[in-house]
C-alpha cells in the first residue's frame, strides 16, 4: 500500500527505514522524500513509526544519549 502518492513510497518502505533507525517523519523524509511535497502523507508516517520500538526514542526514555553512543572508558583514556 502506498503511503505517499507524490513519491511512491510503501508502508513497507517506511517499515524498513524505521527497521535501520528513522524514529521521525523528518527522518523517514531524509531517507526517502515521503511527506516532503504536499505532506499529506506525514499523519500516517507517524501512525506507522507509533507502532514499533524506536532504538533513539528507548535510549531517550533511558536518559542515554540518542546522537551517538559514547563508550565511558574513552574519555577517560584521552585525559
Amino acid at each position: 500500500m502506498y503511503v505517499c502518492s507524490c513519491f511512491g513510497v510503501t508502508e513497507a518502505q517506511v517499515k524498513k527505514h524505521a527497521e535501520d533507525g528513522a524514529c521521525t517523519p523528518r527522518q523517514i523524509a531524509s531517507q526517502c522524500k515521503a511527506g516532503t511535497d504536499c505532506g499529506s502523507c506525514v499523519r500516517r508516517i507517524q501512525s506507522i513509526l507509533g507502532r514499533g520500538a524506536c532504538p533513539r526514542r528507548e535510549l531517550a526514555d533511558q536518559g542515554r544519549p540518542i546522537l551517538a553512543e559514547f563508550d565511558e572508558a574513552e574519555p577517560a583514556a584521552a585525559a
